[in-house]
C-alpha cells in the first residue's frame, strides 16, 4: 500500500458515492479532503482497516482503494492508482451543470417599462 500521508490535500467539501467491492449499492459519502494518492470521508459507514471498496468522484472513473484508517464516522481511503484531484474539484462541464433546454422555464420578453402587448 503507498504512503500518501506526504502528499499534498486540498481541504474541500464534496459528495462521492462508495462501494464495496461486495456490493452493488453505493452511499454518498462527504469528501473531507482529497489527494492524488487518497481521501478522508466522512458518512454513516461500517468500515474496516483493511475494507476494500471503490470511490466515484465527479469528473473522474471510479477509483479502487483500501480503507487505511477509521476514526468515528470518518475513514481515510489509500487509492490503489493515483488519481488527478484537480480534475475532481473542477466545476462539471457548462453542458453537465445546465438544465436541458427543454426543463427550463420558458422566458417571457421585455417589451419595455409599462408597453402593452397587443395580442
Amino acid at each position: 500500500m503507498m504512503d500518501t500521508r506526504n502528499l499534498n490535500r486540498d481541504s474541500l467539501f464534496l459528495t462521492a458515492v462508495l462501494r464495496r467491492d461486495a456490493d452493488s449499492d453505493g452511499t454518498t459519502i462527504k469528501v473531507r479532503n482529497l489527494s492524488d494518492g487518497g481521501m478522508m470521508a466522512e458518512g454513516v459507514l461500517a468500515l474496516s482497516r483493511g475494507d476494500r471498496l471503490t470511490v466515484e468522484l465527479r469528473n473522474l472513473k471510479p477509483v479502487a482503494g483500501t480503507v487505511a484508517w477509521t476514526q468515528g464516522n470518518r475513514v481515510g481511503i489509500a487509492f490503489d492508482e493515483e488519481i488527478d484531484a484537480k480534475a475532481a474539484r473542477a466545476r462539471p462541464a457548462a453542458s453537465q451543470a445546465e438544465a436541458p433546454r427543454y426543463s427550463r422555464p420558458i422566458g417571457i420578453p421585455n417589451h419595455g417599462v409599462g408597453a402593452v402587448r397587443k395580442v
